[in-house]
């Protein structure tokens, strides 16, 4: 397992040029220690083993609110209620890392839940992490740091952490947050190898704890109505999907961009969204994968890490899907599926974080119908974390457990060894649906 140190310096390498606190406040993590004021309370051991337990904070303590709608029932229906717990009754969690996807997504979307709070901050940047805090009414003895981040294990308010630090750093903390007696959503992707992956899977295991990986397109409902009609054959037989995940990627000095820190480029960033969007939409295992990539070696961004890559994925019903992420170009994600009785539908966009858009067409005689299908926008993160939360306090496995983010890495080896060797490289058959998924628990709208 690798420590800050050891990241820090293979990071550096032999040159020097940039020691560690320097190149932790550029990454939005300064080295600064943040100084946990006040006592934590002592947490007895019947309050560790209640937490997100499904004893102390349950589903039972929902509160539901209807209210009469104003719209005909010939209209689209439209939300009139409101099913949540009360704040003092939700599960908490300690935020670890407070980069752009924390400020920019994650923090803003509390406002949005119903069965979670942010109760702790992890950062290495004190003054950046008691700002975020005082936004949020965090009190200041809930905020760590990367050294101090066990201590989370005498905290009795903290049920669960959220780990969004850079890839290489989550196999560190969820193990650390396991032995600490803390339930684990972590985000995409969950590691940066399958060796890394079943790790932690083990460790949670081994604490009794559970284990989310954050795939909020699995819980967002434009997506989950595109995986209905996949399955439903809304219009046939799916036979071909056609996935783009694509952006522009800036400075070539942010951690995305360094392999000890992220793993990889565009592959295990954005082109995860295509492999996994693909398993879920089909429910099915590629059997097959084949890949190319290309990077520009004048272009100092790619010196560590790849930038396009197109990969083909094989599954057993004979749907094929074609994919394409990259590093280098204009901002596209969106992705089709054709089907072979008249008819494709897709997103465009399908992996952002707002502002998803889905689309269908279909023939009908001399006429094809086109259509864009008003889903409605939900909070993606709100949805993921939801989701964990209910499971802790149901004392259920998540629909996107360590399991699942598991066979996304062995899957992305697979890519990069047919992209090495320029040749197919087989994964072994698997005939069952959602076969890494907990389908006893998929998420419903309510």
């Amino acid at each position: 397992m690798k420590n800050i140190n050891q990241l820090m310096q293979s990071f550096l390498g032999s040159t020097g040029e940039c020691n560690r606190r320097e190149f932790l406040e550029n990454a939005g993590k300064g080295l600064v220690a943040a100084t946990v004021v006040g006592e934590l309370a002592s947490c007895t051991a019947d309050a560790q083993q209640m937490n997100g337990a499904g004893t102390r904070k349950m589903l039972a303590d929902t509160i539901k609110v209807q209210v009469p709608s104003q719209h005909a029932p010939t209209e689209r229906q439209q939300e009139s209620g409101a099913t949540m717990v009360e704040p003092s009754k939700r599960i908490g969690y300690a935020i670890v890392g407070i980069g752009e996807l924390t400020m920019g997504q994650i923090m803003p979307a509390f406002g949005s839940c119903k069965y979670s709070k942010p109760i702790a901050l992890v950062s290495g940047d004190a003054a950046k992490a008691k700002k975020v805090a005082a936004q949020h009414g965090i009190p200041e003895k809930n905020i760590y740091n990367y050294q101090n981040f066990d201590q989370i294990k005498n905290n009795p308010e903290i049920d669960a952490v959220y780990i969004v630090l850079p890839n290489s750093m989550h196999e560190e903390f969820v193990v650390r947050a396991a032995k600490a007696g803390k339930h684990v959503l972590c985000e995409k992707p969950m590691a940066t190898s399958s060796k890394e992956a079943k790790n932690m899977i083990d460790a949670c295991k081994k604490a009794g704890k559970k284990l989310m990986i954050a795939y909020r397109i699995q819980y967002e409902p434009n997506n989950k109505l595109m995986m209905q009609w996949t399955r439903d054959k809304h219009f046939g037989n799916v036979k071909v999907i056609d996935s783009v995940n694509v952006q522009n990627i800036g400075d070539p000095n942010q951690w995305r961009l360094k392999r000890s820190l992220a793993g990889g480029g565009s592959l295990p960033d954005i082109g995860l969204y295509c492999i996994n969007t693909n398993r879920y939409l089909t429910g099915e295992e590629p059997n097959m994968v084949s890949a190319v990539i290309h990077s520009d070696a004048n272009d100092p961004r790619f010196k560590e890490v790849e930038d396009k890559v197109m990969f083909q994925m094989f599954f057993p019903s004979g749907v094929v899907a074609n994919n394409t992420c990259a590093y280098s170009v204009h901002d596209s994600k969106r992705y089709r599926c054709y089907a072979d009785n008249g008819g494709w539908f897709g997103m465009d966009p399908a992996f952002n974080y707002n502002g998803l858009k889905t689309e269908a067409s279909q023939a009908q005689g001399k006429l094809e119908f086109k259509q864009n299908i008003i889903v409605g926008e939900k909070q993606q993160f709100a949805l993921e974390m939801d989701h964990f939360s209910q499971c802790l306090m149901d004392n259920k496995e998540p629909f996107t457990p360590g399991e699942e983010g598991l066979q996304d890495h062995k899957i992305m080896e697979a890519i990069y060894e047919s992209a090495r060797t320029g040749k197919p490289v087989k994964l072994e058959t698997i005939t069952t649906l959602d076969t890494f998924r907990n389908k006893a628990n998929m998420p419903k709208e309510e």
